[in-house]
């Protein structure tokens, strides 16, 4: 199901002379207290976001989830953030992958490197918590956009830069994209099959983690701000969050010595038996990191005399031996389907799962049972289905609104949040710090409303507009 649109924060949706666009609702821009349940974690916070793709839009993503109002900056010299612009599901200036990375925010049109555009920046950064940018590392201090750069306007605020290798350091003026930083921090060289070439993971993972990084950042300068009175900066970069998640392995490496290597079948390089195995008619993952479940995985696929085999008769017996042992169980989950036996597994108690697809992934109970997949109705898109925020928090629910058109609240935050005068606005955009937007584009309806979606299986996917 999907929410009425008459119960989402109304957004004075009046066409704009900067965007005529922008006709429909979207975030609010001033959350009101509930009289029933407590605000939003973050609803008194405001981001300053100079961000596109991917990490950097991830991360303040986590803020808007919770609440906190995120202005989207995007250059007009370049259409925007370039993620509203990639196949296969995208339409003119909208598609599904920027709705992925921008739900909940705002988004305002602005020429960062003209004078008139600077001045409106710095008039947002006074009435700010955070200025957020995922950039190169040397350009944070070249646009200054660094608390030692604002601290003038506003003491308290915090400045947050994700880039791909910091903000100091040889490779600082670099670039960094999540495949690279896979191959350079080690991941590929574990990932894969032995003997196999060096692999990433399925998913882009180090920019997800980036974003998350950011995140605790922001949260954590915000908190030392409204303690101390002082903000700060955050320096986080992709490089140095994958090698923090290289974990143990990493500390083997570094104290030891340790020489990784590629695990057949997924396994774990230590606990044995922690991996997939094939079944009859696909694959399952199981997991005995305890010797207790040892025993009980050994009652439970009938062979109960492993469990007191000198060989497999510990953590340190099963990996000596693990050449031995993964053969013999390998023929043991063949010799039945993985429903039955994840439903024998399950009922002993042993930790178990399937091998599934995105689509099985998204239709499990366990998703459903939690409405972790939500919809609402975009102009151009028509019904876009997204996973929920895992951000759970007790009291409001999480807002779930759509991703904003380019520049779409342009005229609002100026006069919501600076103060500014039509006039003023008009001056603005006649000097071009708002840049150009293009002309009114055919197709687009009226907002058919936005709210939280029921947890179904999703149906196919709109292909894009010709």
């Amino acid at each position: 199901m999907t929410a009425d649109a008459s119960s989402s924060p109304s957004l004075n949706p009046q066409p704009s002379t900067l965007n005529p666009r922008a006709a429909s609702p979207g975030p609010s821009l001033n959350p009101q207290p509930s009289t029933l349940n407590p605000r939003q974690p973050l609803a008194d916070v405001t981001v300053i976001a100079v961000e596109q793709y991917g990490a950097g839009p991830w991360g303040t993503l986590q803020l808007a989830d919770l609440g906190a109002r995120v202005i989207k900056v995007e250059d007009p010299a370049v259409d925007g953030d370039v993620g509203r612009y990639v196949p296969p599901y995208q339409d003119g200036e909208d598609s599904l992958f920027f709705e992925t990375f921008n739900r909940n925010k705002l988004s305002i049109s602005l020429d960062l490197r003209r004078a008139e555009g600077r001045t409106v920046f710095e008039d947002l950064v006074r009435r700010a918590d955070v200025v957020y940018s995922n950039l190169r590392g040397d350009q944070p201090g070249k646009l200054r956009l660094t608390h030692a750069d604002l601290r003038h306007l506003n003491p308290r605020i915090v400045c947050c830069s994700l880039s791909g290798y910091g903000t100091t350091g040889p490779r600082a003026g670099e670039g960094g994209y999540d495949y690279v930083m896979q191959g350079r921090a080690g991941w590929m060289s574990l990932t894969g099959e032995p003997g196999g070439p060096p692999t990433k993971s399925g998913l882009s993972l180090v920019d997800l983690s980036g974003g998350y990084v950011a995140a605790i950042a922001v949260l954590a300068g915000l908190w030392r701000a409204r303690r101390d009175g002082v903000g700060c900066d955050c320096d986080v970069s992709l490089f140095e969050t994958a090698l923090a998640e290289l974990m143990y392995v990493g500390t083997w490496v570094a104290s030891r010595g340790f020489q990784p290597r590629r695990m057949a079948q997924s396994a774990h390089p230590s606990l044995v038996p922690f991996q997939n195995f094939p079944t009859a008619d696909g694959w399952i993952v199981v997991a005995a990191p305890k010797q207790s479940l040892w025993q009980r995985l050994c009652e439970a696929i009938g062979r109960a005399e492993l469990a007191d085999d000198p060989r497999f008769v510990d953590f340190a017996a099963r990996d000596a031996n693990r050449e031995v042992l993964v053969p013999l169980l390998n023929e043991v989950f063949r010799a039945r389907s993985s429903a039955e036996w994840l439903a024998l597994l399950e009922a002993a108690g042993i930790p178990c799962g399937p091998v599934n697809d995105v689509a099985a992934a998204l239709a499990d109970p366990q998703t459903v049972a939690r409405g972790a997949v939500v919809g609402y109705q975009h102009p151009r898109l028509g019904e876009v289905r997204q996973v929920a925020t895992p951000l759970r928090l007790s009291g409001e629910p999480p807002p779930l609104r759509r991703a904003p058109f380019r520049g779409e609240h342009t005229e609002q935050v100026l006069t919501d949040v600076c103060g500014y005068s039509a006039e003023r606005i008009a001056e603005l955009a006649k000097a071009g710090a708002f840049g150009a937007f293009p002309a009114p584009k055919s197709g687009r309806g009226r907002d058919e409303g936005d709210g939280r979606g029921g947890a179904q299986r999703p149906g196919p996917s709109r292909a894009p507009t010709p």
